[in-house]
């Protein structure tokens, strides 16, 4: 702002300086004729030039100043150590034998003499006692024989003896089924759970089945 105000004051005074110079002629040349001449022309009118106005520049802020780098103080390589000498060895240490003490004249054993025989003893046979008597032998008891078998007629009669024949087996299916084949051929089923075979005869007896095994229970 303060350059445009001066700009536009030394216009001023230029504008004012040019006419106070024109009238000045006016007047001279209205006072005293002169010879008719050729009007001249008037000098040019200088425009000022208006300045670019150029913004100022800002100047970047300077730097700040950069530390240089600290020295570091070179790393010394390790001193060597010495050699160590390996400890001279000691010299042997002769220790002289030890005198061993003089012995005296071994005294000879006397010899060893061998036991007396013994006689035999003799002992004369102790006499056997008498044989006794034979004692009698108990009297032998014939074989009891357990009840007999109830009589089977018809194969229903079967089916209640197959059932006391076979309640504590194992596999009472099984036992039942062989048990019913052998009463219904043998017309007899053994008394009991176990045992009296027998009761039945042969027939009961020697039924065997596919592998050469008792059949009937």
């Amino acid at each position: 702002m303060a350059f445009k105000t001066v700009f536009l004051m030394v216009v001023v005074a230029f504008l004012l300086v040019t006419s106070k110079a024109v009238y000045s002629e006016s007047v001279v040349h209205a006072s005293a004729p002169a010879p008719p001449m050729s009007p001249t022309p008037a000098p040019p009118v200088v425009t000022p030039s208006t300045p670019m106005y150029k913004p100022p520049v800002k100047t970047p802020p300077p730097a700040p100043p950069v530390n240089p780098p600290t020295h570091v103080p070179p790393v010394k390589p390790p001193t060597p150590l010495p050699p160590v000498k390996p400890p001279a060895p000691a010299p042997p240490v002769y220790k002289p034998p030890s005198p061993s003490p003089p012995t005296g004249p071994t005294t000879p054993l006397p010899p060893l003499k061998p036991p007396p025989p013994t006689p035999p003893v003799y002992k004369p046979p102790s006499p056997s006692p008498p044989p006794g008597p034979p004692t009698p032998l108990p009297p032998l008891k014939p074989p009891t024989t357990g009840p007999m078998p109830p009589p089977v007629r018809t194969r229903q009669d079967c089916t209640p003896l197959c059932e006391q024949r076979c309640k504590l087996h194992s596999r009472k299916r099984l036992c039942a089924r062989a048990c019913m084949t052998c009463c219904d051929r043998c017309k007899c089923v053994p008394p009991g759970t176990y045992g009296n075979r027998e009761k039945c005869g042969k027939c009961y007896t020697d039924m065997t089945t596919r592998r050469n095994k008792p059949k009937c229970p």
